[in-house]
């Protein structure tokens, strides 16, 4: 394992140290109160610092974004290929509903909030489509899902 290699987990790890300070701020403050100053010093780290993992607030709140559509994802991907009568697979899915909000609750807040009409306008078009993708095949799976047990 090279200098490179030690590097670049180090990297990773503050970059996770800062989204999950990220995370804890916007559940205690709300997104008015969850600033790059409050977040890095949360971490130990000058404001400066921060921006060398960030580039702005925005990318911070885009990165839990696509982490939390992710989760979704694969939750629904698993939810999808079981093979159980209706009525317990919708069970499944209300559990999991209510999993995700008791154990993910900042991935709620995000998209709420990221859903209104400004919330995106700092990110590029191209991120701006990636959210939509995903977020959208996130929706086909759980229209599927409804589709399947609700019929």
């Amino acid at each position: 394992m090279g200098i490179a290699e030690r590097r670049e987990r180090e990297r990773e790890a503050r970059r996770g140290a800062l989204l999950e300070a990220a995370r804890g701020l916007l559940l205690e403050r709300g997104f008015g109160g969850t600033t790059t100053k409050a977040i890095a010093e949360r971490c130990e780290l000058s404001e400066a610092t921060l921006f060398f993992y960030f580039r702005s607030k925005e990318e911070i709140l885009v990165s839990l974004l696509f982490e939390g559509i992710d989760y979704w994802a694969k939750g629904l991907e698993r939810l999808e290929r079981q093979a159980l009568p209706a009525a317990d697979k919708l069970a499944r899915l209300w559990k999991y509903f209510g999993d995700v909000r008791g154990e993910h609750p900042e991935y709620f807040l995000l998209s709420a909030h990221l859903a209104q009409p400004r919330a995106t306008a700092d990110v590029t078009a191209e991120v701006r489509a990636e959210i939509v993708r995903r977020a959208g095949a996130n929706f086909a799976r759980l229209a599927r899902l409804l589709e399947e047990t609700t019929g």
